[in-house]
């Protein structure tokens, strides 16, 4: 194709598929390549709560585009803060210079967060969050004499991204297996909380599992607590499936890191930024970790940023008891790009002058009974919510785990609705703008989309 002939951006932008590019070239992360190519889902706009899609069709958007649009899609502010940025600066180097909006955007974070976790290391997305944070943990316990402490801690069917730390630590198998040769060592896991038996239909948290807790203490009698840096899991964890944390599941995870000495480290990616109904999960669920690792929600998911939050003294000890010089040998070209935190000071500038946690926390109850609508539904084995955040469990078809689910999203997504699948679980977590009329098109859509698979 020639200069001549090849279609411009606007093209690209306003009308796809006049000049329609060649999908073969794209190898598509997370998707069935071969199948997705047979029958393409082109999205060629949004606005607030809808894309539009290649044929002109409305399709509502019940996940935030990947968890991460929390104040709804194409907000003025947040792109016109990102045009401004990039005709005032567009790149500057993050090593050993700076620029205001990423020391400003850090101080913002820095004062959202729960207790001392005040320091802010800017990255460009939650797996390289998770990443920095691991090392993070290995550094502290370096510099206090600690270097023994080198093993790390995941929790089953936990999701901390794809960078092979993440992986490592995470504990979906199917993400593990084809690099399973090559994983980190010295990395164990403990129990999830995904228990049917006990607390299928739960409403908020479930009341029985905080003891699953324990397993932890199996990991620390196996490998010793005193070699063990730090335990990562997700307040909720979302990817696998919306696992919502027992009551004082997280309360006692907290009082076994710190009786042994070991850091505990928050994935945050999803729960970040008011998903919860609070600006973290962990002031939702009132427990401190030593870390948090975000991403998503704090640019509203218009340009990739992610950051890991460190308590003062993990900072301190790092940095300023190291000798002169570099302290962290760690960074990325692009940490605290201007134009991100262009958009995360504008994102946050949303978040608080709409009163979008606030918000989120007052339409929580009424998301709860409208997920739980939908339990009578045909295979529908479990229903779970927390703040506005949901998840329908479905019987597998067959022994084809993940059929019933796909079939669910592609029937969802015909009808006018996004949904997230994963496995046979329909998650959902629509943006904070959200009305009643929308969840209840939501509810409707894929109640009708669960019988239409069935």
């Amino acid at each position: 194709m020639t200069t001549a002939t090849r279609p411009s951006l606007g093209d690209l932008l306003h009308a796809p598929l006049e000049a329609p590019p060649s999908l073969e070239p794209l190898w598509m992360p997370f998707t069935n390549n071969r199948a997705f190519k047979k029958a393409p889902r082109i999205l060629v706009s949004a606005k607030d709560m809808h894309y539009t899609d290649a044929d002109g069709r409305l399709v509502l958007d019940a996940v935030a585009g990947l968890w991460c649009v929390n104040a709804g899609h194409c907000r003025a502010p947040i792109s016109d803060a990102i045009a401004q940025a990039a005709r005032t600066l567009d790149y500057a180097p993050p090593f050993q210079m700076g620029h205001a909006l990423s020391f400003a955007l850090a101080e913002r974070v820095a004062a959202m967060a729960p207790g001392d976790l005040d320091h802010v290391f800017f990255v460009n997305s939650g797996s390289e969050a998770v990443d920095t944070a691991l090392k993070i943990a290995l550094a502290y316990h370096q510099a206090r004499g600690d270097a023994k402490r080198v093993r790390f801690v995941g929790r089953l069917r936990g999701y901390h991204g794809v960078g092979f730390g993440g992986i490592s630590v995470g504990g979906i198998p199917g993400n593990q297996k084809q690099f399973a040769a090559q994983l980190l060592p010295h990395v164990d896991h403990f129990a999830h909380t995904h228990d049917l038996a006990r607390n299928a239909f739960s409403k908020g948290q479930p009341k029985h599992g905080a003891e699953l807790a324990d397993d932890l203490l199996r990991v620390i009698a196996e490998r010793g607590g005193d070699t063990i840096a730090a335990v990562i899991v997700e307040p909720v964890a979302g990817s696998t499936g919306v696992l919502i944390p027992p009551v004082g599941y997280l309360e006692r995870l907290r009082a076994i890191c710190d009786a042994h000495g070991i850091l505990l480290i928050f994935d945050e990616v999803i729960t970040g930024f008011g998903r919860t109904g609070a600006s973290f999960g962990a002031t939702r669920f009132n427990v401190v970790p030593d870390m948090m690792t975000v991403a998503k929600g704090i640019t509203n998911g218009a340009v990739p940023l992610g950051a890991v939050l460190a308590r003062h003294a993990i900072y301190d000890t790092v940095v300023n008891q190291a000798p002169a010089g570099i302290e962290l040998f760690h960074g990325y070209t692009y940490s605290g790009h201007p134009l991100a935190a262009a958009a995360g000071l504008a994102t946050l500038d949303l978040y608080e002058s709409e009163g979008l946690f606030e918000r989120a926390a007052s339409l929580a109850p009424y998301w709860e009974d409208a997920v739980h609508s939908l339990r009578a539904r045909c295979h529908v084995i479990d229903v779970r919510n927390i703040g506005l955040v949901g998840a329908v469990e479905f019987e597998t078809r067959d022994g084809k785990l993940g059929a019933r689910g796909y079939d669910i999203f592609v029937e969802c997504f015909k009808r006018g609705v996004l949904v997230r699948q994963t496995g046979d679980i329909i998650a959902l977590s629509p943006p904070l703008i959200v009305e009643k009329t929308h969840i209840h098109e939501i509810m409707d859509v894929l109640g009708a989309a669960i019988d239409a698979t069935a």
